[in-house]
């Protein structure tokens, strides 16, 4: 095992891995909550969009949308987020991915939250004359996210496990170097040990918060 941290620059790579996960969680968060409000909306159309793209993302392997961001829309249709830096490029497709993916299950968790809300309270909401983004703004989405925030962080975990597919477009990150030090070192026990340590050192801590600050955060019925 020292071996491994003295030759690899193992710190780098699970650096790598959170600036991805940190990445990708925002841009699930943000995503979802649009495309939750979307699910909700008293709009049909913005319902038809909301549940095509969790039907779709949700139910599409991320493997295939890493490989697709890059053989599809970098090299055959030429969409780069950064044509200077290859590397750079790649890293953050896959975070978008990442949060394309993840926003789907964000999305799930945050509608089942909006259904834990009285009915009451929605009808109270456009009793006083709030609107759809007011009544969702002030009322709905605050006790949503309160109500979903253990499916929220088990997503949250799922996404940092789920990090370790940017290796298959070779992302700077943990399980890329996972693959290159079992490449060099062979599938010794060793070099499994040293990354399930480090996955478990960031995800424990999430998981141990997340079931914390549900219980704290809880909505009193």
């Amino acid at each position: 095992m020292g071996e491994i941290l003295s030759n690899y620059d193992v710190l780098a790579a699970f650096w790598g891995t959170i600036k991805l996960s940190l990445l990708g969680t925002f841009g699930a968060l943000v995503l979802g909550t649009i495309v939750a409000i979307l699910r909700l909306s008293p709009v049909r159309v913005f319902q038809w969009i909301g549940t095509w793209y969790v039907n779709t993302f949700r139910n599409t392997p991320l493997t295939l949308l890493m490989v697709f961001s890059i053989l599809g829309l970098t090299f055959i249709l030429g969409i780069q987020l950064n044509s200077e830096d290859i590397s750079s490029n790649v890293f953050r497709w896959a975070a978008v991915m990442l949060s394309v993916y993840h926003g789907a299950f964000i999305c799930e968790a945050l509608r089942s939250g909006v259904n834990t809300v009285p009915a009451g309270q929605a009808e109270a909401a456009r009793a006083i004359g709030l609107t759809f983004g007011q009544s969702m703004q002030h009322v709905l989405l605050p006790q949503a996210f309160r109500g979903s925030i253990a499916p929220i962080g088990s997503t949250i975990i799922a996404l940092i496990k789920n990090s370790t597919v940017a290796a298959v477009i070779g992302a700077g990150e943990a399980a890329n170097l996972m693959s290159t030090v079992i490449e060099n070192e062979g599938s010794r026990f060793s070099v499994f040990l040293v990354f399930a340590i480090g996955f478990v050192l960031l995800t424990l801590p999430l998981g141990l918060l997340f079931t914390s600050m549900s219980r704290r955060l809880a909505v009193k019925r």
